[in-house]
């Protein structure tokens, strides 16, 4: 063949090619995808990038991440924008998610006792401690990523979602790397989050799953399989640290995982078309805190890829827009529930504490506390759903797996001191399953100046009545007022003004419970007690003098209504327990003794003024009927401190038990301001009139007899709150100090 025919051979071959692909269509073959990598809150930088991505109009074909790679790249491939990824997370309380801590409102209230009292709680198995598998169930993050995937729940293949998305997990039993393309896309997405030590694993097709990153934290060669021409990569993982660096046993281990990450990048990194690697060398796996600078750090290094980027939005003229309209749904319509997993607990069980009545419109606000409460339960490992919508009506399916624990005995351990009880030393032992499926045993010892115990039973039926024993002993030496024993004429007659007293007093009660709405607590039942107050600042016959030595029995009713966010530092919620005790019987050492009654309530309200500022506004009252004879039981009110026993009252400026009566009333109003995490300046004023029968003479209506005012500061800690507080009492003229280490039991 000649050169002129050569050439216009070739000149032929172009001609046809161009008309195969016009220039239009070569723009549209280009498929764009997109590796995230994992990091802990390192990636959060992820979501600079991908507002940076949506600002240039690049639009991406696949999404593929593991571990906060997944997470974020998971809410992207559902339709979020970077921008809206941004607002989202920046409202996130980390603290709250990653931990198992769930509000206040939906534990039980024997459940509430136990995580306000207890530093330390251990799964006890056959007479070893049995560590968790992580500190965390995960089930925060578990609800939220199933609210905001809500408008997908119905996609089970992820490459039918609005982008098409994979993630990574790990197969703890053989250490290989698992693609999670289908399924349940909140399950897949915590599968690959379920960073070893911190989130328990995930079960999935059979599989136990543990963080991605273990295996595969960068995965473009998955994503390059699903037929990508070019690759954004965003890297966010740690670089090997220096030996100055390597100061504690989980930076070790890090440096150790990291061995393999890190050199398995040095040949990912240059598979990747576009590699973007922020500098948050700053920052650690569990820097949440700072995610504003960090998402900045994110937007920074996609910036310096800004011509790289902007080529690439070249070639999405005309790709179709991928974002959905993610309009605001307040309630859902839940037409029928498949529960799997459950063999101790029943479904009725499970949908009560769900609150779930079928083919009804639930808010999904209340529908997450209903998953709350199920899960503060601690019967329960796991609580897994899917919502699905339903084929042949309005509204949705759930699909709900639980996990029931096979751990149900407990060894907890707490420390305390205060100016009552002085230090004492908590261990409990607390049994679930002890005779009954839905029942509890717990009992506490408590050792140090003043040995004590507290004894509990309780089988628990909701709604319905719940059998419950109690049994405590409480004990203390103290400097108490004189006119709680004596009256006027014999203190004028022996000149004290101050018993030094050994109080001891068992108490032991049956009662029925049922629940009201769930925050009400209805309780009847039958107590005895045995008090017994000797002294030996009055000595008879070379003996120390016995106030009482007496065995008291009543019945009692109780109503109860508790949704303070915090026991001891509330910013919201009400509180309210009234009590009325009828003593009908006393053994023979009370010889004077006539039936009588006891009433008091006291109820409080919280709210906060700002983010650091909370206002807490009590009050309480109560009083006699009948016989007046008894002054062993009478109000005493001073000192400072929760869980005092029989009818002492907290009340600042005064020390414990200064003041006494047959009735009282009593204002309180506590301003908490938090100026930094965990740490409280409290100002507060207690006023008070206290004597005998002032509900008879008018007394309690007027202006107060008793204040009181105290300033303290204190820090929430992991075996509760430490607290100093200077109090002060204008009658009085005198200044008592209060301090308390721990929670108070």
């Amino acid at each position: 063949m000649n050169k002129k025919a050569i050439i216009l051979t070739l000149l032929l071959l172009a001609s046809l090619s161009a008309k195969a692909q016009p220039k239009d269509t070569q723009k549209h073959d280009v498929k764009v995808g997109l590796v995230l990598s994992g990091g802990g809150a390192k990636g959060l930088a992820h979501i600079g990038v991908l507002k940076v991505i949506d600002s240039l109009g690049v639009k991406i074909d696949y999404v593929a991440g593991t571990s906060m790679g997944a997470i974020i790249g998971a809410l992207y491939a559902s339709g979020y924008s970077g921008n809206q990824l941004d607002s989202i997370f920046k409202k996130v309380d980390f603290d709250k998610i990653i931990s198992d801590d769930l509000p206040r409102s939906s534990k039980a209230f024997y459940e509430r006792n136990n995580s306000e009292r207890y530093a330390i709680t251990l799964p006890f198995d056959k007479l070893k401690i049995k560590l968790p598998s992580a500190l965390s169930r995960g089930q925060n993050t578990y609800s939220l990523l199933s609210k905001l995937t809500l408008h997908v729940s119905d996609v089970d293949d992820f490459s039918k979602l609005p982008i098409p998305f994979f993630c990574i997990g790990t197969n703890v039993e053989t250490g290989e790397s698992v693609m999670l393309d289908r399924g349940n896309l909140t399950q897949s997405v915590m599968a690959s989050g379920a960073f070893p030590s911190l989130f328990q694993p995930v079960i999935i097709n059979n599989q136990v799953l543990i963080d991605g990153g273990v295996a595969n934290n960068y995965p473009i060669d998955e994503l390059k399989a699903k037929g990508m021409d070019i690759i954004i990569g965003v890297d966010v993982q740690d670089g090997l640290a220096n030996r100055e660096e390597l100061t504690s046993a989980p930076e070790v281990l890090l440096q150790i995982n990291n061995f393999r990450t890190i050199k398995d990048m040095r040949i990912k990194a240059k598979k990747t078309d576009i590699y973007i690697k922020p500098d948050i060398t700053d920052f650690t796996v569990v820097s949440f805190s700072e995610g504003e600078k960090i998402i900045k750090r994110g937007i920074t290094a996609a910036y310096n890829k800004i011509h790289a980027l902007q080529d690439l939005s070249r070639y999405d003229e005309n790709k179709p827009k991928f974002r959905v309209n993610l309009h605001t749904q307040d309630s859902i319509r839940i037409n029928s529930v498949t529960l799997k997993g459950n063999s101790k607990y029943t479904r009725a069980y499970v949908l009560g504490k769900l609150r779930l009545r079928l083919n009804e419109k639930i808010a999904f606000k209340e529908f997450y506390k209903g998953v709350n409460n199920l899960v503060a339960t601690n019967n329960f490992d796991a609580f897994q759903y899917q919502f699905n919508k339903s084929q042949y009506s309005d509204g949705y399916d759930l699909t709900a797996t639980v996990n029931e624990t096979n751990i149900t005995t407990f060894l907890k351990l707490g420390l305390h001191y205060d100016d009552l009880y002085k230090s004492a030393a908590l261990v409990n032992v607390t049994k679930k399953r002890f005779l009954f499926n839905n029942d509890m045993a717990s009992l506490d010892l408590v050792f140090g100046d003043n040995v004590r115990y507290n004894f509990e039973y309780l089988i628990d039926k909701g709604f319905y009545w719940s059998v419950g024993l109690r049994s405590r002993f409480n004990q203390f030496h103290k400097n108490v007022n004189a006119q709680l024993f004596f009256d006027d004429n014999e203190i004028a007659t022996t000149g004290l003004n101050k018993i030094d007293i050994d109080f001891q007093d068992q108490t032991n009660q049956f009662y029925l419970q049922t629940l009201i709405k769930k925050d009400f607590a209805f309780s009847v039942g039958a107590e005895h007690k045995r008090l017994e107050i000797k002294s030996e600042t009055v000595i008879t016959n070379n003996n120390e003098f016995i106030f009482e030595n007496t065995d008291y029995f009543s019945a009692f009713g109780t109503l109860r209504l508790d949704t303070y966010d915090h026991k001891y530092f509330p910013k919201r919620g009400v509180y309210f327990n009234g009590d009325l005790h009828m003593y009908l019987l006393a053994s023979s050492f009370n010889g004077t003794f006539d039936d009588f009654s006891i009433a008091k309530a006291d109820m409080g309200y919280a709210f906060s003024v700002s983010n650091k500022l909370a206002i807490n506004l009590k009050t309480s009252g109560g009083f006699k009927i009948g016989d007046k004879s008894t002054q062993s039981l009478d109000f005493a009110l001073g000192g400072y401190g929760n869980n005092l026993v029989n009818n002492f009252i907290p009340f600042v400026g005064y020390d414990f038990v200064a003041l006494t009566g047959n009735s009282y009333v009593k204002a309180h109003v506590t301003a908490d301001y938090e100026i930094f995490k965990n740490q409280h300046i409290t100002v507060e004023g207690n006023w008070a009139n206290i004597d005998n029968d002032i509900f008879d003479t008018g007394e309690w209506f007027t202006l107060p007899d008793y204040r009181g005012y105290a300033l303290g500061y204190a820090i929430d800690t992991l075996i509760g709150p430490i607290q100093g507080k200077f109090s002060y009492s204008p009658e009085a003229k005198q200044s008592v100090w209060f301090f308390n280490v721990g929670f108070w039991f």
